[in-house]
Protein backbone atom coordinates (compact mmCIF):
# COMPACT_ATOMS: atom_id res chain seq x y z
CA UNK A 1 0.00 0.00 0.00
CA UNK A 2 0.93 3.46 -0.80
CA UNK A 3 0.10 6.50 1.42
CA UNK A 4 0.37 9.90 0.89
CA UNK A 5 -0.41 12.87 3.46
CA UNK A 6 -0.53 16.30 3.19
CA UNK A 7 2.66 16.58 1.12
CA UNK A 8 3.89 20.01 -0.38
CA UNK A 9 6.47 20.77 -2.11
CA UNK A 10 7.93 24.64 -2.88
CA UNK A 11 11.23 24.90 -5.75
CA UNK A 12 12.71 27.87 -5.46
CA UNK A 13 12.76 30.97 -7.96
CA UNK A 14 15.21 31.29 -10.71
CA UNK A 15 16.57 34.45 -9.26
CA UNK A 16 15.30 37.23 -6.72
CA UNK A 17 12.68 38.67 -8.53
CA UNK A 18 11.19 35.53 -9.46
CA UNK A 19 8.60 33.60 -6.59
CA UNK A 20 8.82 30.52 -5.55
CA UNK A 21 6.87 27.89 -6.51
CA UNK A 22 4.08 25.81 -4.90
CA UNK A 23 4.46 22.59 -7.16
CA UNK A 24 2.98 20.71 -4.36
CA UNK A 25 0.21 22.40 -1.72
CA UNK A 26 -1.27 19.53 -0.23
CA UNK A 27 -2.02 16.05 -1.46
CA UNK A 28 -2.83 13.23 0.39
CA UNK A 29 -4.44 10.10 -0.87
CA UNK A 30 -4.29 5.85 -0.39
CA UNK A 31 -3.45 3.10 -2.93
CA UNK A 32 -4.04 -0.48 -1.96
CA UNK A 33 -2.82 -3.60 -2.60
CA UNK A 34 -4.58 -5.31 -5.67
CA UNK A 35 -5.93 -1.80 -7.47
CA UNK A 36 -4.71 0.29 -9.88
CA UNK A 37 -5.04 4.30 -8.77
CA UNK A 38 -4.81 7.12 -11.02
CA UNK A 39 -4.02 10.64 -10.36
CA UNK A 40 -5.58 12.71 -12.82
CA UNK A 41 -5.14 16.01 -13.29
CA UNK A 42 -4.18 18.58 -15.75
CA UNK A 43 -0.35 19.40 -17.11
CA UNK A 44 1.30 21.37 -14.19
CA UNK A 45 -1.25 20.17 -11.82
CA UNK A 46 1.61 18.37 -9.45
CA UNK A 47 1.51 14.90 -10.25
CA UNK A 48 5.03 14.19 -11.61
CA UNK A 49 6.33 15.88 -8.28
CA UNK A 50 4.27 14.01 -6.19
CA UNK A 51 4.93 10.58 -7.72
CA UNK A 52 9.11 12.22 -7.32
CA UNK A 53 9.02 12.17 -3.92
CA UNK A 54 6.97 8.81 -3.37
CA UNK A 55 9.94 7.14 -5.31
CA UNK A 56 12.79 8.99 -2.91
CA UNK A 57 13.88 10.91 -6.22
CA UNK A 58 12.47 14.41 -4.52
CA UNK A 59 12.67 15.44 -0.53
CA UNK A 60 8.98 17.08 0.69
CA UNK A 61 9.38 20.35 2.22
CA UNK A 62 5.70 19.06 4.16
CA UNK A 63 4.03 15.81 4.88
CA UNK A 64 4.42 11.94 4.53
CA UNK A 65 4.67 9.16 2.87
CA UNK A 66 4.73 5.32 3.41
CA UNK A 67 5.29 2.64 0.68
CA UNK A 68 4.68 -0.95 2.04
CA UNK A 69 4.73 0.95 5.59
CA UNK A 70 8.23 2.65 5.43
CA UNK A 71 8.58 5.85 5.21
CA UNK A 72 10.30 7.54 2.33
CA UNK A 73 12.21 10.18 3.71
CA UNK A 74 13.11 8.01 7.04
CA UNK A 75 13.62 4.65 5.18
CA UNK A 76 14.59 5.15 1.10
CA UNK A 77 16.25 1.58 0.37
CA UNK A 78 13.46 0.06 2.00
CA UNK A 79 11.12 2.00 -0.75
CA UNK A 80 13.12 1.43 -3.44
CA UNK A 81 13.75 -1.93 -2.89
CA UNK A 82 9.46 -2.27 -2.99
CA UNK A 83 9.09 -0.21 -6.36
CA UNK A 84 9.27 -0.44 -9.86
CA UNK A 85 9.41 2.97 -11.57
CA UNK A 86 8.71 4.00 -15.04
CA UNK A 87 9.65 7.47 -15.46
CA UNK A 88 8.64 9.99 -18.25
CA UNK A 89 12.08 9.57 -19.32
CA UNK A 90 12.51 5.88 -20.58
CA UNK A 91 16.36 6.32 -20.13
CA UNK A 92 17.69 3.39 -22.40
CA UNK A 93 21.30 2.87 -22.82
CA UNK A 94 21.06 2.62 -26.80
CA UNK A 95 24.31 0.74 -27.48
CA UNK A 96 23.00 -2.07 -25.62
CA UNK A 97 20.17 -4.52 -26.96
CA UNK A 98 16.68 -4.81 -24.93
CA UNK A 99 18.03 -7.75 -23.49
CA UNK A 100 20.92 -6.05 -22.07
CA UNK A 101 19.45 -2.80 -21.00
CA UNK A 102 17.13 -5.23 -18.62
CA UNK A 103 20.07 -7.78 -17.38
CA UNK A 104 21.65 -4.70 -16.15
CA UNK A 105 18.80 -3.69 -13.91
CA UNK A 106 18.36 -7.24 -12.70
CA UNK A 107 21.88 -7.17 -11.45
CA UNK A 108 21.64 -4.09 -9.68
CA UNK A 109 18.78 -5.46 -8.20
CA UNK A 110 20.51 -8.87 -7.04
CA UNK A 111 18.01 -10.95 -9.39
CA UNK A 112 19.61 -14.38 -9.66
CA UNK A 113 20.18 -15.66 -13.08
CA UNK A 114 17.83 -18.25 -12.73
CA UNK A 115 15.26 -15.53 -11.73
CA UNK A 116 15.73 -13.29 -14.40
CA UNK A 117 15.33 -15.46 -17.02
CA UNK A 118 12.35 -16.77 -15.85
CA UNK A 119 11.05 -13.09 -15.05
CA UNK A 120 11.96 -12.17 -18.60
CA UNK A 121 10.29 -14.58 -20.51
CA UNK A 122 6.70 -13.67 -18.46
CA UNK A 123 7.19 -10.36 -19.04
CA UNK A 124 8.30 -10.65 -22.53
CA UNK A 125 5.30 -12.72 -23.30
CA UNK A 126 2.69 -9.98 -21.49
CA UNK A 127 4.58 -6.86 -23.04
CA UNK A 128 4.61 -9.07 -26.63
CA UNK A 129 8.48 -7.99 -27.16
CA UNK A 130 10.10 -11.44 -27.75
CA UNK A 131 11.51 -9.77 -31.31
CA UNK A 132 12.76 -6.36 -29.13
CA UNK A 133 15.20 -8.60 -26.76
CA UNK A 134 17.99 -8.92 -28.94
CA UNK A 135 18.44 -5.76 -31.23
CA UNK A 136 20.18 -2.68 -29.96
CA UNK A 137 17.43 -0.02 -28.42
CA UNK A 138 18.81 2.47 -30.92
CA UNK A 139 16.08 3.45 -32.86
CA UNK A 140 13.28 2.11 -31.00
CA UNK A 141 9.77 3.68 -31.20
CA UNK A 142 8.28 5.10 -28.26
CA UNK A 143 6.31 1.71 -27.75
CA UNK A 144 9.28 -0.16 -28.26
CA UNK A 145 11.16 2.26 -25.75
CA UNK A 146 8.14 2.11 -23.22
CA UNK A 147 8.16 -1.53 -23.23
CA UNK A 148 12.14 -2.23 -22.08
CA UNK A 149 11.57 0.50 -19.72
CA UNK A 150 8.93 -1.28 -18.31
CA UNK A 151 10.17 -5.00 -18.33
CA UNK A 152 13.07 -3.41 -16.38
CA UNK A 153 11.13 -1.56 -13.81
CA UNK A 154 9.28 -4.95 -13.25
CA UNK A 155 12.12 -7.33 -13.57
CA UNK A 156 12.82 -7.42 -9.57
CA UNK A 157 9.38 -8.27 -9.19
CA UNK A 158 8.27 -5.23 -7.14
CA UNK A 159 5.43 -5.10 -4.91
CA UNK A 160 5.04 -1.47 -5.80
CA UNK A 161 4.84 -0.14 -9.32
CA UNK A 162 4.46 3.77 -9.85
CA UNK A 163 4.42 5.24 -13.33
CA UNK A 164 4.02 8.90 -14.64
CA UNK A 165 2.23 9.18 -18.04
CA UNK A 166 3.00 5.81 -19.37
CA UNK A 167 0.90 6.04 -22.20
CA UNK A 168 2.86 9.30 -23.72
CA UNK A 169 3.99 9.11 -27.11
CA UNK A 170 2.28 5.63 -27.58
CA UNK A 171 -0.01 4.38 -30.48
CA UNK A 172 -2.77 1.61 -30.03
CA UNK A 173 -1.47 -1.47 -29.78
CA UNK A 174 1.45 -0.46 -27.50
CA UNK A 175 -1.26 1.41 -25.36
CA UNK A 176 -3.45 -2.08 -25.22
CA UNK A 177 -0.20 -4.31 -24.03
CA UNK A 178 0.39 -1.93 -21.44
CA UNK A 179 -3.00 -2.06 -20.13
CA UNK A 180 -3.07 -5.93 -20.46
CA UNK A 181 0.13 -5.94 -18.63
CA UNK A 182 -1.12 -3.48 -15.66
CA UNK A 183 -4.28 -5.61 -15.47
CA UNK A 184 -2.28 -8.98 -15.08
CA UNK A 185 -0.07 -7.19 -12.37
CA UNK A 186 -3.49 -6.04 -10.49
CA UNK A 187 -4.57 -9.72 -10.10
CA UNK A 188 -1.25 -10.46 -8.54
CA UNK A 189 -2.37 -7.97 -5.95
CA UNK A 190 0.14 -5.62 -6.61
CA UNK A 191 -0.29 -1.79 -5.78
CA UNK A 192 0.26 0.11 -8.57
CA UNK A 193 -0.41 3.69 -8.87
CA UNK A 194 0.09 6.37 -12.27
CA UNK A 195 -0.51 9.85 -13.27
CA UNK A 196 -1.98 11.11 -16.49
CA UNK A 197 -4.66 13.67 -18.05
CA UNK A 198 -5.97 11.61 -20.27
CA UNK A 199 -9.74 10.34 -19.52
CA UNK A 200 -9.59 7.11 -21.73
CA UNK A 201 -6.83 5.82 -19.74
CA UNK A 202 -8.36 6.31 -16.28
CA UNK A 203 -11.80 5.07 -17.48
CA UNK A 204 -10.22 1.60 -18.70
CA UNK A 205 -8.38 0.37 -15.92
CA UNK A 206 -8.78 2.45 -13.20
CA UNK A 207 -10.40 1.51 -9.71
CA UNK A 208 -9.58 4.34 -7.75
CA UNK A 209 -9.25 8.12 -9.00
CA UNK A 210 -7.26 10.91 -7.23
CA UNK A 211 -8.17 14.31 -9.35
CA UNK A 212 -5.23 16.77 -8.74
CA UNK A 213 -5.73 20.26 -9.77
CA UNK A 214 -2.95 23.55 -8.23
CA UNK A 215 -1.23 21.39 -6.56
CA UNK A 216 -4.05 19.62 -4.35
CA UNK A 217 -6.19 16.51 -3.84
CA UNK A 218 -9.46 17.70 -4.23
CA UNK A 219 -11.41 14.68 -4.50
CA UNK A 220 -10.98 10.70 -4.77
CA UNK A 221 -12.79 7.96 -5.25
CA UNK A 222 -14.39 5.48 -8.46
CA UNK A 223 -15.48 7.11 -11.62
CA UNK A 224 -19.03 6.19 -10.22
CA UNK A 225 -18.84 7.97 -6.96
CA UNK A 226 -16.64 10.97 -9.13
CA UNK A 227 -19.74 11.29 -11.17
CA UNK A 228 -22.15 11.51 -8.33
CA UNK A 229 -20.25 13.90 -6.20
CA UNK A 230 -20.30 15.81 -9.38
CA UNK A 231 -23.49 15.43 -10.46
CA UNK A 232 -23.05 14.43 -13.58
CA UNK A 233 -22.87 11.11 -15.75
CA UNK A 234 -19.38 11.43 -17.17
CA UNK A 235 -15.95 11.33 -16.05
CA UNK A 236 -14.57 14.07 -18.15
CA UNK A 237 -17.34 16.53 -17.14
CA UNK A 238 -17.00 15.27 -13.40
CA UNK A 239 -13.25 16.23 -13.70
CA UNK A 240 -13.86 19.13 -15.70
CA UNK A 241 -16.76 20.71 -12.35
CA UNK A 242 -14.68 19.18 -9.53
CA UNK A 243 -11.51 20.84 -11.01
CA UNK A 244 -13.44 24.18 -12.01
CA UNK A 245 -15.11 24.45 -8.44
CA UNK A 246 -11.62 23.83 -6.68
CA UNK A 247 -10.10 26.78 -8.09
CA UNK A 248 -12.61 28.81 -7.77
CA UNK A 249 -12.49 28.75 -4.15
CA UNK A 250 -8.48 29.26 -4.45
Amino acid sequence: MIEVEHLSKRFAGRNRKTAPVMAVADVSFTARNGRITALLGPNGAGKTTTLRIVTTLMQADGGTARVGGHDVAAAPAAVRAQLGVLSDARGLYARLTARENIAYFARLRGVPPADFERRLAELSALLDMADLLDRPTHGFSTGERMKVALARALIHDPSHLVLDEPTNGLDVMSTRALRRLLLALRAQDKCIVFSTHIMQEVEAICDEIVIVARGRSIASGSAAALCAQAGTTLLEDAFVTLALGHAETT
